[in-house]
């Protein structure tokens, strides 16, 4: 985590370590965790002020070699995008014609866009397996922190879960839409145009667009 990340979140270091524990104990019983742990953090990896877009998503992957810590993203090499991803890319490339979509998020993460699961952690082959581990409560704590620097964020929700958030965002501008995923895709995620509504808003409060090439 970056430093900014363990300051803001002080307070969530005892809800970490029982978390580590809990992790350890499935892992000990023969789960393997997504992501590796060296990447359970990774969207915490830059400066808090930085951060100018927020994008939910749920849990990792649960694919083997998927997950790679950053919400809707996969490891460099995956031969096989996951269906949610590509259908980002499809509504990329319909959004801003202009654009590289070649699914390398990283890129977008280093211009400040946060690109954060509810939960942070799953089994492989077990959607959602660790609901209950009390992430949720941590990347409340971390959305809180977000809202609470006083300064312009925009936050980008697919999907009913990920919309669930909306109290809490307070003065973020809100881009939202039905969820990328094959089962709701058609129901108004394409067309919805999150990108460029995202750099309109992002010009709106003074700031940068972001490069959405990937």
């Amino acid at each position: 985590m970056h430093e900014s990340w363990q300051a803001a979140l002080a307070d969530q270091r005892a809800l970490l370590v029982d978390i580590e524990g809990r992790l350890v104990s499935l892992a000990n019983a023969g789960d393997v965790i997504a992501p590796p742990s060296s990447k359970i953090m990774r969207a915490f990896q830059d400066d808090l002020a930085a951060t100018r877009v927020l994008i939910v998503g749920q849990d990792p992957y649960p694919t083997d070699g998927h997950a790679c810590g950053l919400s809707f993203a996969v490891e460099p090499g995956v031969a096989q995008l996951p269906k949610s991803l590509q259908n980002i890319m499809r509504e990329l490339r319909d959004d801003l014609p202009d654009t590289s979509a070649g699914a390398d998020l990283t890129r977008w993460q280093a211009q400040g866009v946060m690109l954060l699961n509810r939960h942070l952690t799953t089994t492989v082959g077990q959607a959602g397996a660790h609901s209950r581990l009390g992430w949720a409560a941590f990347t409340d704590a971390a959305i809180a922190a977000l809202v609470n620097r006083g300064t312009p964020l925009v936050a980008i929700l697919w999907g009913a879960h990920a919309q669930e958030l909306r109290p809490a965002l307070g003065g973020a501008t809100i881009i939202e839409s039905a969820h990328p995923s094959p089962l709701s895709a058609y129901r108004g995620f394409f067309g919805s145009r999150p990108f460029s509504r995202t750099n309109a808003a992002l010009k709106n409060t003074g700031l940068a667009d972001i490069d959405w090439s990937c």
